[in-house]
């Protein structure tokens, strides 16, 4: 199969804007588009009787989603080629078997099955960290673009497939790239002042690491503009604030925060739940 992104599509206004984002992004990488929707597999297995019609009034529903999709693709994109497939299934099993072949997965937020206050739905936390390919999960249309990625780094060993994910996207958008790196203050008793100058020299230490881990990428991506902050804070809440000016957040899948055996980290959790633009999650490619 070429070169393609697959967005998933049910309907949802999270949905709609992840289409349009991922319109977007096959244009930037000059490939195709993969349209996805996944009828539930009771529409075709129920066990009770249905009055007449309903079965395929169901299947009906599901293409004209499918349909509108499709639509709204190539009317926001024309230049692109569109492929829309309906399938048959479970959501995450299907989109997780899409993610093999796939430049990306772009998804919506929260789908039409998930409660209203939710924030983020199941598919897009089953997804994010969960496959190979980059995830990137959409709240809302963006109307307004500012021309800078933001990408959280930790020192962990996906921050090199993290950066890679970043600068890649931060040239072919022609953006600058924003760099933060947070340093979290340790809990202190009340002789904390005593501490003082040893706080200094680690967030120093921290700031001279953070600065020697970006010079490589400055040499391989000299096109690419590059602001770098370091600050003692908490990873989510400094991210989520930088989102607030930035196209795109991308973060690793697990950082040095995470438990050994979660497949996505507590930041990146975090970052998914409460950043004001849209947040690719990224996975190094082959790990277990």
């Amino acid at each position: 199969m070429t070169a393609h992104v697959v967005v998933g599509a049910d309907g949802s206004p999270p949905s709609q804007a992840a289409v349009e984002w991922a319109a977007d992004d096959a244009v930037r990488r000059g490939c195709s588009l993969r349209i996805v929707h996944v009828c539930a597999p009771w529409i075709y297995d129920i066990p009770l009787q249905t009055p007449p019609g309903f079965r395929d009034s169901m299947v009906e529903y599901c293409q004209d989603v499918l349909d509108a999709a499709a639509n709204l693709a190539r009317a926001h994109a024309p230049q692109i080629e569109v492929e829309a497939v309906r399938e048959r299934g479970r959501t995450v099993e299907v989109l997780r078997r899409e993610a093999e072949d796939a430049e990306q997965v772009v998804l919506g937020s929260r789908g039409l099955g998930g409660f209203t206050g939710l924030l983020l739905g199941s598919v897009s936390l089953a997804l994010a960290g969960h496959v190979a390919a980059p995830v990137v999960v959409v709240r809302k249309a963006q109307r307004r673009t500012h021309d800078e990625i933001v990408v959280g780094f930790d020192g962990s060993s996906e921050s090199e497939a993290v950066f890679q994910y970043a600068f890649e996207e931060a040239a072919m958008r022609k953006a600058r790239l924003h760099a933060v790196h947070t340093v979290q203050a340790p809990v202190l008793g009340p002789y904390a002042a005593a501490y003082t100058s040893l706080i200094d020299d680690a967030f120093v230490t921290e700031r001279r690491l953070a600065t020697e881990t970006l010079i490589p990428w400055r040499e391989r991506y000299p096109q690419v503009e590059i602001r770098q902050t370091v600050v003692i804070g908490h990873p989510v809440a400094v991210i989520c604030e930088a989102s607030q000016a930035a196209d795109l957040v991308v973060v690793g899948s697990r950082g040095l925060g995470g438990a050994g055996s979660a497949v996505l980290g507590s930041v990146s959790h975090g970052v998914l739940h409460h950043a004001h633009c849209p947040v690719a999650v990224v996975r190094p490619r082959g790990k277990a």
